[in-house]
C-alpha cells in the first residue's frame, strides 16, 4: 500500500464524501425550493429554461461540494490517524 493511501485517510474521505453529499442535498433542496417560489415563468419555454438552469446549479454545487469536503475528510483522517 502506498504511504499516502492509509486506512484513516480512506475512512476520512468516505465520511467526508457522505457529509458533502448530505450538504449538497440540503443546500440544493433549500435553494431550489426558494427559487421556485420566485419563479415567474409565463410560458412553457421559460419554465423549461428555468428548470435547465436549476439542473446546472445542482451540478455546479455537486462538483464543488462533494470532492472538496471529501478531500478535507481525507486530510482530517490522515492527520488524526497517521
Amino acid at each position: 500500500m502506498m504511504a499516502w493511501l492509509t486506512p484513516a485517510g480512506i475512512l476520512g474521505a468516505v465520511v467526508g464524501s457522505v457529509v458533502g453529499w448530505l450538504n449538497y442535498k440540503i443546500v440544493t433542496g433549500f435553494v431550489t425550493q426558494k427559487l421556485r417560489e420566485f419563479d415567474r415563468s409565463a410560458t412553457p419555454a421559460e419554465k423549461a429554461e428555468f428548470e435547465g438552469k436549476l439542473v446546472l446549479l445542482k451540478r455546479i454545487v455537486l462538483i464543488g461540494t462533494v470532492p472538496v469536503i471529501g478531500t478535507v475528510g481525507y486530510w482530517f483522517g490522515r492527520t488524526l490517524g497517521g
